[in-house]
């Protein structure tokens, strides 16, 4: 199947005007097939960096902001109506086995808050799943990666030591860690723990950074490391955020995540537009660089998940052309703007009129309204919403679902 759009961004710094998008391996007739998109744009799918599905309740939690480190707030958090009202449906017993089916709905229900925004894979920080667990996901969640929750409050959420879990990486894969989560002494001087035990490494991806000196950004960016940086969360819990200035000038790299939804904004997009709102001259295309080629490189993914294929597109983000520079585009973009997101090769998400053109199947999809749109989604999140009702007893909006 052809496919031709407007504008096709092929990397960040590659922007082509009316190119074919080859898309191979969904219609058996691929070569007999070609449709023109009249004021569309195609990118590769966006990547968040950061996530816990698991928390992607609401309201956000955090009565007595803004806190010194976040692990104040884990406790406080533990006190909020968000924390007891999730704990009616899925109770968090401190094992973190995801595959309950509880646990395994909301985590699926996170995912979608990725893939509703034009995300085609989410790194969600916790201990390694099952294999059955990636595979019940909507969208491709990252399961190549070691982790510890923080050098302060060790890995409480389930795992090995911080030193086996790098060593278990084999420099192959992330290490995944919290780090610099604060403005206090203790959250200053857990950067000099992780240099002195022997952490800090070309894998190493830290969450946050809030409390990074530029020396210590400056050492990130010499090693090779990275930083994903969470704005909306940082500012909402600590009232301050990664010095993203002196990353940038030391070229450090930096990718961006959405944390959950008990501190962080609704999903990735919400976080293009603080970061807009509170570093104006950070221009977009460097943001679409940190969801894009910055975030392969953290997460150590192939590196054909950070470059539209135009001859084999089996990453694709199609989305309307809201604004002439395709960059400035995706901050304009909401759910019903996306008309079309294939990940791996399978259709995801999208306008309804590709079922009939990719001859889905329609009992692995589902279709909703949303705005003046009909859309097809893999899956059916609107029943996990209403299972989820079912046990509360009333009904529940999550505002990253766009129905």
């Amino acid at each position: 199947m052809k496919i031709k759009p407007s504008i096709s961004v092929i990397t960040p710094d590659r922007v082509e005007h009316g190119i074919d998008l080859f898309i191979s391996g969904i219609l058996a007739d691929d070569s007999q097939r070609q449709i023109e998109t009249k004021n569309a744009i195609a990118y590769t799918p966006l990547i968040n960096s950061h996530d816990h599905l698991i928390g992607n309740w609401v309201p956000r939690a955090g009565d007595k902001r803004p806190y010194v480190n976040s692990h104040i707030w884990v406790e406080d958090m533990k006190n909020s109506f968000s924390f007891h009202e999730r704990s009616v449906f899925w109770i968090n017993d401190g094992k973190f086995h995801l595959n309950e089916p509880n646990s395994l709905l909301l985590t699926k229900l996170g995912a979608y808050k990725s893939l509703f925004c034009g995300c085609g894979t989410v790194q969600d920080h916790g201990p390694m799943q099952e294999d059955e667990y990636y595979a019940a996901m909507p969208i491709r969640v990252s399961n190549h990666y070691r982790q510890c929750h923080s050098i302060t409050m060790g890995n409480w959420w389930g795992g090995e030591s911080p030193e086996e879990e790098m060593r278990l990486t084999g420099g192959k894969v992330p290490f995944i860690i919290h780090l610099g989560e604060g403005k206090d002494s203790i959250t200053k001087a857990e950067f000099g723990k992780l240099v002195q035990r022997g952490l800090l490494r070309n894998n190493t991806l830290m969450i946050h950074g809030i409390a990074f000196s530029p020396e210590e950004i400056a050492t990130i960016a010499m090693v090779g490391a990275s930083v994903c940086w969470c704005p909306s969360s940082n500012l909402y819990l600590i009232g301050e955020t990664f010095k993203i200035d002196a990353a940038l000038s030391y070229k450090t790299n930096v990718c961006i995540g959405t944390d959950s939804t008990m501190s962080g904004g609704i999903n990735l997009i919400a976080e293009f537009l603080t970061i807009r709102e509170h570093f104006p001259h950070i221009v977009a295309k460097e943001l679409y660089r940190m969801v894009t080629e910055n975030a392969v490189k953290a997460l150590k993914m192939p590196a054909h998940y950070a470059t539209l294929d135009t001859q084999n597109c089996k990453n694709l983000l199609l989305v309307d052309m809201l604004e002439s520079d395709p960059f400035e585009n995706l901050l304009e973009m909401e759910a019903t703007n996306i008309q079309l997101l294939i990940v791996d090769g399978i259709p995801r998400f999208g306008d309804s009129h590709w079922m009939e053109t990719l001859a889905l199947d329609e009992e692995t999809y589902s279709t909703f309204r949303t705005g003046n749109k009909e859309k097809f989604v893999l899956g059916d999140p609107m029943e996990m919403n209403d299972q989820i009702d079912a046990v509360l007893g009333y009904h529940k909006d999550f505002p990253y679902l766009p129905f």
